[in-house]
């Protein structure tokens, strides 16, 4: 039987982010993808022109035609836009048997908000206790812990904070930013970092979607959790490295770059 990964998230009509990138990042692992729609953008490589939010009730009429047929494996949320929206998600997936990797999507690479202010209390009360896994980037690391992160201590001290708030495990992208070098995963047990090159690009469009659409597709395949974020470390690395040069702006990453086994 092939392994089934589901996808809660955002459309990308240029295909570098949301769930078109993480149902080709679940195809290039070996994986049958199914996605649920939150929220539509109109967006390129250069810029957030607008965004529409669809209505939860339609949204977990989608995922509950999924469930109901074909079980997933693994299931990954990206933007989820409202307070509604994650409370609706929230709650249903409490009932849920397989991992939840959360990609806690605030803003985008653009700098365009994803998220409305008042939805992040419920984001962080109602979502985050049923990660499995949380893969915030720095900026939604702060902004969920409440610590800002300014060196490695305040970094290792946001990664407890959120293991407080319930997930079970925290990756926090900190490897692109110079003072770290490095993602930093966490959960009850230790913290352990990995090393991340630093390539040279301006085509980064979709890297948090990809590596939590990696880790996830992982867990799908029968992936120990540690294990499941190196590999997607990996794979993230090399798509951003073999990127296809693509759009006037930033440019997605190779969604086709090799997969580690």
């Amino acid at each position: 039987m092939i392994s089934v990964a589901l996808t809660i998230a955002g459309s990308d009509p240029s295909g570098g982010a949301g769930l078109q990138a993480d149902l080709k990042t679940f195809h290039q692992h070996g994986v049958y993808g199914m996605s649920v729609v939150t929220l539509l953008t109109v967006q390129n490589t250069q810029s957030v022109d607008a965004v529409q939010l669809l209505e939860p009730a339609f949204v977990l009429q989608q995922l509950d035609a999924v469930l109901d047929d074909i079980p997933p494996a693994a299931i990954k949320t990206g933007a989820l836009g409202s307070a509604a929206m994650i409370e609706s998600i929230a709650q249903r997936v409490v009932g849920v048997s397989c991992p939840l990797v959360v990609d806690p999507v605030m803003i985008s690479k653009h700098g365009h908000s994803l998220i409305q202010d008042d939805a992040i209390d419920k984001l962080i009360h109602q979502l985050v206790p049923t990660a499995f896994l949380l893969t915030p980037n720095l900026y939604e690391a702060s902004a969920i812990s409440g610590i800002e992160i300014t060196n490695k201590a305040s970094l290792s001290d946001a990664a407890k904070g959120i293991l407080e708030l319930g997930a079970n495990a925290v990756v926090i992208k900190a490897g692109a930013n110079p003072a770290f070098g490095y993602d930093l995963f966490a959960t009850n047990q230790g913290e352990e970092i990995f090393l991340v090159e630093r390539i040279e690009t301006d085509n980064t469009h979709g890297t948090g979607c990809v590596f939590s659409a990696a880790i996830t597709a992982r867990l799908s395949n029968g992936d120990e959790l540690r294990d499941a974020v190196a590999g997607a470390r990996t794979y993230i690395d090399r798509a951003i490295r073999t990127n296809p040069n693509l759009g006037g702006g930033r440019g997605p990453v190779n969604h086709h770059a090799p997969v580690s086994c």
